[in-house]
C-alpha cells in the first residue's frame, strides 16, 4: 500500500526479495542508502535553492499568495488555503477545537499555541509541535527546537490525533536541508525532525542534529541535510559510502553529489571526486547556483591535485602552467557567481 501525504511508507525487508539481487541504491550489507526513496507519494515539495534575489522574490511572492488565500502574512502555509472547520459534536469540544485551529493558522507568535497546550493538557504536542514550526519560519532556530523537543515528548488524546491528520495534513514548512537548498514539507514526522535538525545545526548542535534525523525514512532530503552534517563533522568516508552510485536526476542530487565531490577531494580521491564534479554539470536542467559550484570545486580540485602530485621545486617550476589553466576556469565560475548572487537566473522568470 502506497504511503498517503505526510506518512511514512513501511521498510522494504530483504525477505521481500526472494531473488536475492540487490535492490536500486541498496549496499551489499543489505541496508538501504539514505537516498533511495521507493515511496509512490512523499511528502516532500518542489526543492529552492536560494539565492538572494530569489530570497527576495521567495518572500514577496509568498505573502501575495498567502494573502489571495486569505492567509496572514508570517502565519502557518497551508497547501491549498487554510482548512475550513467542520462541525463539531459537544459545546466543550466545539470551542477548544476552533480555539487550536484559529491559533495554529492565524497565529504569528508562538506564544498563543503555549498557552492552549497548558489549558488543553490532551492537546499539548500538537500544540508545541505547531508553535516550533511556526518559531521555525521566522527563524528562531533555539526557541524552535526547545519546543518541537518538547513537542515530540508529549503524548495527545484521540480528539488531538484526530484533528492533526484531517487539518493539518496540508500544513507546509520550508526547510533548509543543506545550505542554499530549501525543500517544502507537508506536515509529518520528516517536516519536524528534519526542522528540528537544521535548528540544533544553526545553534551549533552538530551531532544532536545529525542524530535527530535516525530513523527516518530514505529520501534525498534526508540524505543531503544527513550527509552535510556528516562532513561538517570530518566524517566523509561515511559521505562516499551513503552516496556511492548517485547521478543527477534533479538538483537535490546535484547538490549531494557537490558534497560527495568535496569529501572526495578531502581524502585525496581527485579522479573519484572529479567524476563526482562532472555528473553534476552533465544535467544541462542542473540549477545554475548548483553548476557554477562545480565549477569553483573543478578549480580548486584542479589547483589542490597540482600542488600535491608535483614536488615543491617542480610545482613552483611548474605553477605558472598550471595556474593559467585554474584561473581561466576559476573566472568563468566566479563571473558566474558574481551573476547569479546579483540577479539570479535569467530563466526564473
Amino acid at each position: 500500500m502506497s504511503a498517503g501525504l505526510g506518512e511514512s511508507a513501511p521498510q522494504i525487508h530483504n525477505d521481500q526479495n526472494p531473488a536475492g539481487r540487490l535492490a536500486d541504491g541498496q549496499s551489499s550489507d543489505g541496508q538501504r542508502r539514505p537516498y533511495t526513496d521507493t515511496r509512490d507519494l512523499t511528502p516532500f515539495r518542489k526543492v529552492v535553492v536560494r539565492t538572494p534575489v530569489r530570497g527576495l522574490a521567495g518572500t514577496v511572492g509568498g505573502a501575495v499568495a498567502g494573502l489571495m488565500a486569505g492567509r496572514a502574512p508570517g502565519t502557518l502555509a497551508a497547501e491549498g488555503g487554510v482548512p475550513r472547520l467542520g462541525r463539531v459534536g459537544g459545546r466543550t469540544s466545539a470551542k477548544r477545537l476552533k480555539a487550536v485551529h484559529s491559533a495554529v493558522f492565524g497565529s504569528t507568535d508562538p506564544d498563543r499555541l503555549i498557552t492552549l497546550a497548558r489549558s488543553y493538557p490532551g492537546w499539548a504536542g500538537v500544540c508545541y509541535l505547531m508553535a516550533g514550526l511556526l518559531a521555525y519560519s521566522h527563524g528562531g532556530h533555539l526557541r524552535a527546537s526547545e519546543l518541537l523537543q518538547h513537542g515530540l515528548r508529549l503524548r495527545n488524546d484521540e480528539d488531538a490525533n484526530r484533528y492533526a491528520g484531517v487539518y493539518l495534513a496540508g500544513v507546509v514548512t520550508r526547510v533548509e536541508v543543506a545550505e542554499r537548498i530549501e525543500v517544502p514539507v507537508l506536515f509529518s514526522e520528516e517536516a519536524v525532525f528534519l526542522a528540528l535538525s537544521h535548528s540544533l545545526r544553526e545553534t551549533g548542535q552538530t551531532e544532536a542534529a545529525l542524530a535527530a534525523l535516525a530513523g527516518l525514512p530514505p529520501s534525498l532530503p534526508l540524505a543531503l541535510a544527513r550527509c552535510s552534517l556528516e562532513a561538517e563533522l570530518g566524517r566523509d568516508v561515511d559521505v562516499v559510502a551513503e552516496t556511492e552510485g548517485l547521478l543527477n536526476a534533479d538538483d537535490l542530487s546535484a547538490a549531494l553529489l557537490l558534497v560527495r565531490a568535496r569529501s572526495l577531494r578531502r581524502l585525496g580521491a581527485y579522479t573519484a571526486s572529479r567524476s563526482a564534479l562532472q555528473e553534476v554539470l552533465r544535467r544541462r536542467k542542473t540549477d545554475f547556483t548548483l553548476r557554477s559550484d562545480a565549477l569553483t570545486d573543478t578549480a580548486l580540485l584542479l589547483l589542490e591535485a597540482g600542488r600535491k602530485t608535483l614536488g615543491g621545486r617542480d610545482w613552483q617550476r611548474h605553477k605558472p602552467a598550471q595556474l593559467e589553466a585554474v584561473k581561466a576556469i576559476r573566472k568563468d565560475a566566479e563571473m558566474h557567481e558574481l551573476w547569479d548572487r546579483e540577479y539570479g537566473r535569467a530563466d526564473d522568470d
